[in-house]
């Protein structure tokens, strides 16, 4: 991706590596996941990318210099991750492998999207709607929709409706219970 700068980012395999977009020459390398990168998708504004891995989790990075900033972990491989153009919030999807869906009844493939906390990396909520892995997730520029296509062959899009607006985190709840937590 262009980012003001002259960067570009591409997953090879396990790693995701950023390039000088005149010279190719490759700047900076992360190795923080231990299986295939699947997506790889920068924010609006394109100060973070995101990283959604077979591994279970995606990862979240400043994109200008690489620096590792949170890690969102599911019980599931990760197909696809988007960040929020307009909320604190992360987009995952994914699923049990698709050669295994067809051996196992679609509730235990886990094909919800799932909505994490940027900063406190907590899952938040679940969109079920896919009978297959989900395969790719976007956001709608303005904030107000997303889109998700999955192994189902179906591609949805998906409108927000007021209690996401609404929806506030509880910032004291979760002090208290980091506090607490590290005290016993």
């Amino acid at each position: 991706g262009y980012s003001g700068g002259l960067r570009h980012y591409r997953s090879r395999e396990w790693q995701i590596c950023q390039y000088d977009w005149k010279t190719g020459e490759r700047l900076r390398v992360d190795h923080s996941h231990d299986a295939l990168i699947k997506d790889l998708q920068l924010s609006k504004d394109r100060t973070m990318l995101i990283t959604a891995s077979k591994d279970t989790t995606a990862k979240l990075f400043d994109a200008k210099t690489f620096q590792f900033l949170k890690s969102y972990k599911t019980d599931r491989p990760v197909n696809s991750a988007a960040i929020s153009p307009i909320k604190h919030h992360i987009l995952l999807g994914g699923g049990q492998e698709a050669m295994e869906v067809t051996t196992s009844h679609t509730k235990s493939g886990k094909f919800e999207a799932r909505f994490f906390h940027l900063i406190f990396e907590e899952e938040i909520g679940r969109v079920k709607g896919h009978f297959g892995p989900i395969n790719t997730l976007a956001f709608h520029p303005n904030g107000k929709q997303y889109s998700s296509g999955a192994e189902d062959g179906y591609a949805r899009l998906h409108d927000f409706d007021q209690s996401y607006y609404d929806f506030e985190y509880d910032f004291l709840e979760v002090f208290l219970r980091t506090v607490l937590n590290s005290c016993f």
